[in-house]
């Protein structure tokens, strides 16, 4: 029987302004992206789409059913440059130290807190992502509304900088995806130790 996570199939990427967001990413020098938090595919299947053949998105999440859903519409629309697997955050066994370009946590982190499993998962995210390569962190605002989680375990900008920057991620650029959501995107500086 599979554990189903009580966040799973929730998705902010219905709620963000998608140009907004995909304009903010560092696209033209990414080939590997690791989508940590995958669910179904929601960010890692349009990030495909954007990216190309010459570039590969690889979803990772815990919830085994989303992953293979993931992989099944990956099939359906023919995208080839889409790989996923089933897997915890807080060890990613089968991914190489500096292997990404760019990872993404989209509306993850604030669960990973809340579980008390974030500084094993950013510890994680410093070992995949290659040096000056990039943290892309969607969280929504700390503000108290709908959708969304409870305003207690929300992450403001500054919460985010504080909780990231130990794992060698610096320089944090903010970018307003609406009245719920923001990104926040790091880079991973040349030498760091990591927390």
């Amino acid at each position: 029987m599979t554990t189903i996570p009580a966040e799973a199939g929730k998705s902010s990427f219905g709620l963000i302004d998608k140009e907004g967001f995909f304009a903010a990413l560092p696209l033209e020098s990414v080939r590997r992206v690791l989508d940590l938090g995958c669910g179904v595919g929601n960010y890692t299947l349009p990030l495909a789409e954007r990216l190309g053949p010459g570039a590969t998105v690889h979803g990772i999440d815990l919830w085994s059913d989303g992953v293979n859903q993931l992989l099944q519409t990956a099939r359906e629309k023919g995208l080839e440059n889409v790989t996923a697997e089933s897997a915890d955050l807080a060890r990613l066994e089968s991914t190489r130290d500096a292997e990404a370009d760019l990872a993404l946590l989209a509306t993850v982190l604030h669960d990973q807190v809340e579980r008390g499993v974030a500084s094993a998962a950013l510890r994680e995210a410093a070992r995949v992502v290659r040096r000056n390569g990039w943290l892309a962190v969607v969280e929504f605002k700390k503000i108290d509304t709908k959708p969304g989680p409870p305003l207690a375990i929300r992450l403001s900008a500054e919460d985010l900088a504080a909780l990231v920057g130990p794992y060698g991620f610096v320089q944090p650029r903010v970018v307003d995806l609406g009245p719920n959501l923001y990104l926040a995107l790091f880079q991973h500086a040349a030498s760091v130790s990591h927390a």
